[in-house]
Protein backbone atom coordinates (compact mmCIF):
# COMPACT_ATOMS: atom_id res chain seq x y z
CA UNK A 1 0.00 0.00 0.00
CA UNK A 2 2.64 2.44 1.05
CA UNK A 3 4.63 1.71 -2.52
CA UNK A 4 1.66 2.61 -4.56
CA UNK A 5 0.51 5.80 -2.89
CA UNK A 6 4.07 6.88 -3.13
CA UNK A 7 4.17 5.93 -6.76
CA UNK A 8 0.87 7.72 -7.77
CA UNK A 9 2.01 10.87 -5.65
CA UNK A 10 5.86 10.80 -7.41
CA UNK A 11 3.05 10.81 -10.84
CA UNK A 12 1.02 13.15 -9.69
CA UNK A 13 2.09 15.88 -8.07
CA UNK A 14 4.10 17.33 -10.97
CA UNK A 15 0.82 17.46 -13.01
CA UNK A 16 -1.35 18.61 -9.88
CA UNK A 17 0.15 22.29 -9.45
CA UNK A 18 -2.80 24.46 -8.18
CA UNK A 19 -3.02 25.53 -4.61
CA UNK A 20 -5.37 23.07 -3.97
CA UNK A 21 -2.70 20.54 -3.90
CA UNK A 22 0.13 23.18 -2.13
CA UNK A 23 0.72 22.30 1.60
CA UNK A 24 1.40 26.10 2.06
CA UNK A 25 -1.76 27.28 0.82
CA UNK A 26 -3.34 24.87 3.33
CA UNK A 27 -0.94 25.76 6.07
CA UNK A 28 -1.59 29.38 5.69
CA UNK A 29 -5.29 28.68 6.38
CA UNK A 30 -4.64 26.93 9.22
CA UNK A 31 -2.34 29.31 10.63
CA UNK A 32 -5.00 32.21 10.15
CA UNK A 33 -7.82 30.35 11.91
CA UNK A 34 -5.53 29.62 14.68
CA UNK A 35 -4.70 33.19 14.81
CA UNK A 36 -8.82 34.29 14.87
CA UNK A 37 -9.61 31.99 17.46
CA UNK A 38 -6.82 33.43 19.25
CA UNK A 39 -5.98 29.69 20.96
CA UNK A 40 -2.59 30.43 20.92
CA UNK A 41 -2.35 33.66 22.70
CA UNK A 42 -0.87 33.05 25.87
CA UNK A 43 3.12 33.29 27.64
CA UNK A 44 3.35 29.84 26.61
CA UNK A 45 3.20 30.38 23.09
CA UNK A 46 6.85 29.97 22.33
CA UNK A 47 6.86 26.35 24.03
CA UNK A 48 3.17 24.36 24.27
CA UNK A 49 1.87 26.83 21.46
CA UNK A 50 4.16 25.56 18.89
CA UNK A 51 3.76 22.10 20.04
CA UNK A 52 -0.41 22.32 19.82
CA UNK A 53 -0.15 24.02 16.30
CA UNK A 54 2.17 21.02 15.23
CA UNK A 55 0.49 18.12 16.78
CA UNK A 56 -3.38 19.63 16.12
CA UNK A 57 -3.03 18.79 12.44
CA UNK A 58 -1.26 15.54 12.91
CA UNK A 59 -3.84 13.87 15.71
CA UNK A 60 -6.25 14.99 12.92
CA UNK A 61 -5.18 13.36 10.39
CA UNK A 62 -4.23 10.70 12.59
CA UNK A 63 -7.76 9.89 13.87
CA UNK A 64 -9.45 10.29 10.37
CA UNK A 65 -7.22 7.36 9.24
CA UNK A 66 -8.26 5.48 12.56
CA UNK A 67 -11.34 5.83 11.69
CA UNK A 68 -11.49 5.20 8.40
CA UNK A 69 -12.19 0.65 8.06
CA UNK A 70 -12.20 1.08 3.92
CA UNK A 71 -8.82 -0.02 2.96
CA UNK A 72 -9.34 1.63 -0.73
CA UNK A 73 -10.23 4.83 1.47
CA UNK A 74 -7.76 4.64 3.34
CA UNK A 75 -4.92 3.91 0.73
CA UNK A 76 -6.61 7.35 -1.26
CA UNK A 77 -6.72 9.27 1.73
CA UNK A 78 -3.24 8.75 2.69
CA UNK A 79 -2.21 9.07 -0.95
CA UNK A 80 -3.95 12.75 -1.16
CA UNK A 81 -2.15 14.12 1.89
CA UNK A 82 1.01 12.47 0.62
CA UNK A 83 0.37 14.31 -2.86
CA UNK A 84 -0.09 17.78 -0.91
CA UNK A 85 2.86 17.54 1.32
CA UNK A 86 5.37 16.34 -1.53
CA UNK A 87 7.39 18.84 -3.52
CA UNK A 88 7.71 22.68 -4.02
CA UNK A 89 6.87 24.48 -6.65
CA UNK A 90 8.78 27.27 -5.88
CA UNK A 91 12.29 25.11 -5.77
CA UNK A 92 11.07 23.78 -9.40
CA UNK A 93 10.53 27.19 -10.88
CA UNK A 94 13.56 28.48 -9.18
CA UNK A 95 15.63 26.27 -10.90
CA UNK A 96 14.31 26.49 -14.47
CA UNK A 97 14.79 30.55 -14.37
CA UNK A 98 17.80 29.88 -13.07
CA UNK A 99 18.63 27.26 -16.21
CA UNK A 100 17.08 29.91 -18.52
CA UNK A 101 19.19 33.34 -16.83
CA UNK A 102 22.51 30.82 -17.25
CA UNK A 103 21.38 30.13 -20.53
CA UNK A 104 21.08 33.96 -21.29
CA UNK A 105 24.92 34.27 -19.78
CA UNK A 106 23.24 36.88 -16.95
CA UNK A 107 25.60 35.74 -14.22
CA UNK A 108 24.18 38.34 -12.06
CA UNK A 109 20.50 37.44 -12.39
CA UNK A 110 21.71 33.70 -11.27
CA UNK A 111 23.37 34.94 -8.31
CA UNK A 112 20.21 36.83 -7.09
CA UNK A 113 17.89 34.19 -8.08
CA UNK A 114 20.39 32.14 -5.69
CA UNK A 115 20.63 34.06 -3.13
CA UNK A 116 16.58 34.50 -3.02
CA UNK A 117 16.08 30.65 -2.91
CA UNK A 118 18.42 30.56 0.17
CA UNK A 119 16.93 33.81 1.68
CA UNK A 120 13.62 31.83 1.66
CA UNK A 121 14.21 28.73 2.82
CA UNK A 122 16.31 29.73 5.41
CA UNK A 123 19.61 28.27 4.48
CA UNK A 124 23.62 28.34 4.92
CA UNK A 125 25.79 29.37 1.88
CA UNK A 126 26.58 26.81 -0.41
CA UNK A 127 26.42 26.12 -4.01
CA UNK A 128 23.00 26.69 -6.03
CA UNK A 129 23.37 22.62 -7.09
CA UNK A 130 24.03 22.06 -3.15
CA UNK A 131 21.18 23.77 -2.72
CA UNK A 132 18.87 22.09 -5.11
CA UNK A 133 20.35 19.03 -3.25
CA UNK A 134 19.38 19.89 0.08
CA UNK A 135 15.63 20.87 -1.11
CA UNK A 136 15.32 17.59 -2.91
CA UNK A 137 15.51 15.85 0.37
CA UNK A 138 13.58 17.87 2.33
CA UNK A 139 10.74 18.33 0.05
CA UNK A 140 10.72 14.06 -1.22
CA UNK A 141 13.18 11.76 0.40
CA UNK A 142 12.60 13.01 3.53
CA UNK A 143 8.68 13.08 2.95
CA UNK A 144 9.06 8.87 1.41
CA UNK A 145 10.96 8.05 4.66
CA UNK A 146 8.44 9.60 7.04
CA UNK A 147 5.67 8.22 5.48
CA UNK A 148 7.09 4.59 5.12
CA UNK A 149 8.08 4.48 8.67
CA UNK A 150 4.78 6.85 10.35
CA UNK A 151 2.65 6.77 7.50
CA UNK A 152 0.32 10.09 6.56
CA UNK A 153 0.45 11.36 10.41
CA UNK A 154 4.45 11.33 9.99
CA UNK A 155 4.55 13.20 6.35
CA UNK A 156 2.28 16.11 8.16
CA UNK A 157 4.21 16.16 11.22
CA UNK A 158 7.66 16.38 9.04
CA UNK A 159 6.12 19.35 6.99
CA UNK A 160 5.18 21.38 9.64
CA UNK A 161 8.09 20.99 11.86
CA UNK A 162 10.75 21.85 8.50
CA UNK A 163 7.76 24.98 7.81
CA UNK A 164 8.03 26.37 11.02
CA UNK A 165 12.11 25.77 11.03
CA UNK A 166 11.96 27.75 8.10
CA UNK A 167 10.33 30.49 9.21
CA UNK A 168 12.18 30.94 12.67
CA UNK A 169 9.96 34.57 13.06
CA UNK A 170 6.80 32.56 12.15
CA UNK A 171 5.63 35.19 9.64
CA UNK A 172 2.97 33.02 9.07
CA UNK A 173 0.91 35.43 7.28
CA UNK A 174 4.22 35.32 4.36
CA UNK A 175 5.09 31.77 4.04
CA UNK A 176 6.15 30.56 0.82
CA UNK A 177 3.34 32.92 -1.07
CA UNK A 178 4.32 32.14 -4.27
CA UNK A 179 3.24 28.68 -3.86
CA UNK A 180 -0.16 29.11 -3.92
CA UNK A 181 0.32 30.10 -7.54
CA UNK A 182 0.39 27.23 -10.04
CA UNK A 183 3.32 26.98 -12.24
CA UNK A 184 1.93 28.30 -15.78
CA UNK A 185 1.24 31.16 -13.27
CA UNK A 186 4.49 32.26 -12.11
CA UNK A 187 5.83 31.34 -15.33
CA UNK A 188 3.57 34.23 -16.56
CA UNK A 189 5.91 36.55 -14.73
CA UNK A 190 9.24 36.08 -16.34
CA UNK A 191 9.00 40.31 -17.50
CA UNK A 192 8.29 41.29 -14.18
CA UNK A 193 10.68 38.59 -12.97
CA UNK A 194 13.44 39.85 -15.03
CA UNK A 195 12.95 43.60 -14.90
CA UNK A 196 12.95 43.61 -11.03
CA UNK A 197 16.22 41.38 -11.43
CA UNK A 198 17.63 43.91 -13.44
CA UNK A 199 17.13 46.83 -11.35
CA UNK A 200 18.09 45.24 -8.78
CA UNK A 201 21.37 44.47 -10.76
CA UNK A 202 21.82 48.51 -11.90
CA UNK A 203 21.01 49.76 -8.36
CA UNK A 204 24.00 47.33 -7.30
CA UNK A 205 26.05 48.99 -9.95
CA UNK A 206 25.21 52.35 -8.87
CA UNK A 207 25.83 52.43 -5.19
CA UNK A 208 29.52 51.09 -6.10
CA UNK A 209 30.96 51.05 -2.29
CA UNK A 210 27.96 51.86 -0.02
CA UNK A 211 26.35 48.88 -1.49
CA UNK A 212 29.25 46.29 -0.31
CA UNK A 213 29.40 48.39 2.93
CA UNK A 214 25.42 47.22 3.09
CA UNK A 215 25.88 44.25 2.36
CA UNK A 216 28.25 43.22 4.88
CA UNK A 217 26.06 44.85 7.51
CA UNK A 218 22.87 42.66 6.07
CA UNK A 219 25.10 39.81 6.30
CA UNK A 220 26.38 40.63 10.16
CA UNK A 221 22.60 41.49 10.85
CA UNK A 222 21.52 37.96 9.45
CA UNK A 223 24.27 36.11 11.24
CA UNK A 224 23.05 37.47 14.54
CA UNK A 225 19.61 36.70 13.75
CA UNK A 226 20.54 33.10 12.30
CA UNK A 227 22.54 32.63 15.88
CA UNK A 228 18.84 32.89 17.35
CA UNK A 229 18.28 29.17 16.47
CA UNK A 230 14.29 28.10 17.12
CA UNK A 231 13.23 25.20 18.91
CA UNK A 232 12.05 23.93 15.28
CA UNK A 233 15.36 24.00 13.71
CA UNK A 234 16.71 22.45 16.93
CA UNK A 235 14.16 19.88 16.95
CA UNK A 236 14.54 19.62 12.83
CA UNK A 237 18.36 19.06 13.40
CA UNK A 238 17.68 15.60 15.11
CA UNK A 239 15.14 14.53 12.49
CA UNK A 240 17.08 14.49 9.91
CA UNK A 241 19.82 13.62 11.88
CA UNK A 242 19.28 9.90 10.67
CA UNK A 243 17.19 10.20 7.45
CA UNK A 244 20.18 12.44 6.20
CA UNK A 245 22.99 10.00 6.43
CA UNK A 246 20.73 7.12 4.93
CA UNK A 247 20.24 9.32 1.76
CA UNK A 248 24.15 10.82 1.73
CA UNK A 249 24.82 6.89 1.85
CA UNK A 250 22.64 6.67 -1.03
CA UNK A 251 24.48 8.91 -3.24
CA UNK A 252 27.47 7.22 -2.68
CA UNK A 253 25.82 3.85 -3.96
CA UNK A 254 24.54 6.05 -7.09
CA UNK A 255 28.25 7.91 -7.25
CA UNK A 256 31.49 7.40 -6.46
CA UNK A 257 31.26 5.70 -3.51
CA UNK A 258 35.37 5.67 -2.62
CA UNK A 259 35.54 9.27 -3.32
CA UNK A 260 32.53 10.06 -0.32
CA UNK A 261 33.26 7.40 2.16
CA UNK A 262 35.49 9.02 3.75
CA UNK A 263 33.49 12.19 4.03
CA UNK A 264 30.35 10.10 5.17
CA UNK A 265 32.17 8.44 7.41
CA UNK A 266 33.76 11.51 9.13
CA UNK A 267 30.40 12.82 9.51
CA UNK A 268 28.28 9.72 10.73
CA UNK A 269 28.95 10.47 14.39
CA UNK A 270 29.63 14.17 13.90
CA UNK A 271 26.64 16.13 16.74
CA UNK A 272 27.71 19.84 15.32
CA UNK A 273 27.29 19.53 11.64
CA UNK A 274 24.34 20.54 10.18
CA UNK A 275 22.34 17.72 8.15
CA UNK A 276 22.44 20.24 5.20
CA UNK A 277 26.13 20.51 5.03
CA UNK A 278 26.68 16.93 5.60
CA UNK A 279 24.26 16.39 2.57
CA UNK A 280 25.72 18.64 0.63
CA UNK A 281 29.35 17.51 1.13
CA UNK A 282 28.52 14.14 0.35
CA UNK A 283 26.82 14.63 -2.80
CA UNK A 284 29.50 16.75 -4.20
CA UNK A 285 31.95 14.15 -3.43
CA UNK A 286 29.58 11.14 -5.08
CA UNK A 287 29.53 13.30 -8.67
CA UNK A 288 32.39 14.48 -10.78
CA UNK A 289 31.98 18.26 -10.78
CA UNK A 290 34.97 18.76 -12.78
CA UNK A 291 33.66 21.35 -14.66
CA UNK A 292 34.45 24.79 -16.46
CA UNK A 293 33.61 27.13 -13.70
CA UNK A 294 32.41 30.14 -15.88
CA UNK A 295 29.99 27.30 -16.61
CA UNK A 296 26.78 27.81 -13.97
CA UNK A 297 24.77 25.37 -15.03
CA UNK A 298 26.89 22.32 -14.90
CA UNK A 299 27.15 22.06 -10.94
CA UNK A 300 23.05 21.81 -10.77
CA UNK A 301 22.28 19.75 -13.15
CA UNK A 302 24.98 17.27 -12.58
CA UNK A 303 23.70 17.14 -8.97
CA UNK A 304 20.05 16.89 -9.84
CA UNK A 305 20.96 14.17 -11.77
CA UNK A 306 22.34 12.69 -8.77
CA UNK A 307 19.40 13.14 -6.74
CA UNK A 308 17.08 11.84 -9.05
CA UNK A 309 19.10 8.36 -9.05
CA UNK A 310 19.40 8.20 -5.27
CA UNK A 311 15.55 8.71 -5.49
CA UNK A 312 14.82 5.94 -8.04
CA UNK A 313 17.42 3.54 -5.45
CA UNK A 314 15.40 4.65 -2.83
CA UNK A 315 11.88 3.36 -4.64
CA UNK A 316 13.55 0.53 -5.43
CA UNK A 317 14.68 -0.16 -2.12
CA UNK A 318 11.08 0.38 -0.99
CA UNK A 319 10.20 -2.02 -3.54
CA UNK A 320 12.04 -4.63 -2.36
CA UNK A 321 10.74 -4.72 0.72
CA UNK A 322 7.47 -4.56 0.03
CA UNK A 323 7.72 -7.40 -2.46
CA UNK A 324 10.09 -9.43 1.15
CA UNK A 325 6.75 -8.38 3.24
CA UNK A 326 9.06 -6.05 5.78
CA UNK A 327 6.54 -2.90 4.96
CA UNK A 328 2.95 -2.93 3.91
Amino acid sequence: MSLISLLIALAAERYLSSSLWQFNSYYQRYTQFIRRTRMLESGLLSALGTLGLIFLPVAAVYGLLWLIDDSLLHLIFSTVILIICFGCIKTRSSYKRYLMAAYRGEQSSCELMHAQLRSDKNLPEMGFGQTLVWLNYRYYIAIMLFFIFLGAPGVVFYRLVATLAENPGDDQGKVEADDDMSEEQQAAQPENLEANLEKRVEERAVEGAEAEQDKAGIELEQGVINNAVSPCQQFLFWLDWIPVRLTSFGYMLVGHFSKALPVWLESLFDFSKQPSAILADVAQKSEDLMVDSEDCTAEPCLLVRLAKRNLLLLLAIISLLTLSGVIS
